[in-house]
């Protein structure tokens, strides 16, 4: 069983807006990924949230899933992922999937192909890949928790993927949403138009 994590905490300072509420093909970014994450039979699902949090809440139904609300979103993303990963301690997740909300368009088959990597593979972390450049979501295994729980908030998880380079899977998918990272307005009029 592989749980997935959508980080949805931080204040949108370059788009303007909240990314969570933004719309992507009738949906928000955020309904869009529950959707796609759903699709590909991923659970626990748990969503942290931070800035807004409680606005978000109101706009986007989160039924069947958990959301943790991150108060020291202000540290940086890896405040927001440990929030999640503290979530999911008492889950008998073999490994996490750790989705970016600014990251909307990857595909369901993506996901799966991750998932089915690390099924075949038990790797430590599985990345996704297009020509040479790494993507999102990351798959994390379960006995990198304690090591991703451990990092200082200023510290990105890369870090962990840095020392685990030999057990780390970079996985080639044909999706380029793994690399679009939708953080101002103008990366939303790209993928919008």
């Amino acid at each position: 069983m592989i749980a997935g994590l959508i980080l949805a905490a931080g204040e949108s300072s370059r788009m303007g807006q909240d990314k969570a509420l933004l719309s992507y093909r009738g949906r928000t970014f955020l309904e869009t990924i529950l959707a796609t994450l759903r699709r590909t039979g991923l659970s626990p699902l748990v969503v942290v949230l931070g800035h807004h949090a409680d606005v978000i809440q109101r706009a986007v139904p989160l039924e069947g899933c958990s959301v943790v609300v991150n108060r020291e979103y202000r540290l940086g993303q890896t405040s927001s992922l440990q929030a999640g990963l503290r979530a999911l301690a008492s889950s008998e997740a073999e490994g996490v999937l750790m989705h970016l909300v600014d990251h909307p368009a990857v595909t369901a088959e993506t996901i799966g192909t991750l998932v089915g990597a690390f099924a075949s593979s038990r790797a430590s972390v599985i990345v996704p890949t297009l020509g040479r450049r790494r993507g999102h979501p990351v798959l994390f295994a379960r006995p990198l928790f304690a090591e991703l729980l451990a990092l200082d908030p200023a510290q990105g998880a890369n870090t962990v993927v840095r020392r685990h380079q030999e057990t780390t899977r970079f996985v080639p998918v044909d999706d380029e949403a793994i690399l679009a990272d939708i953080d101002d307005p103008e990366s939303y009029r790209r993928l919008t138009s």
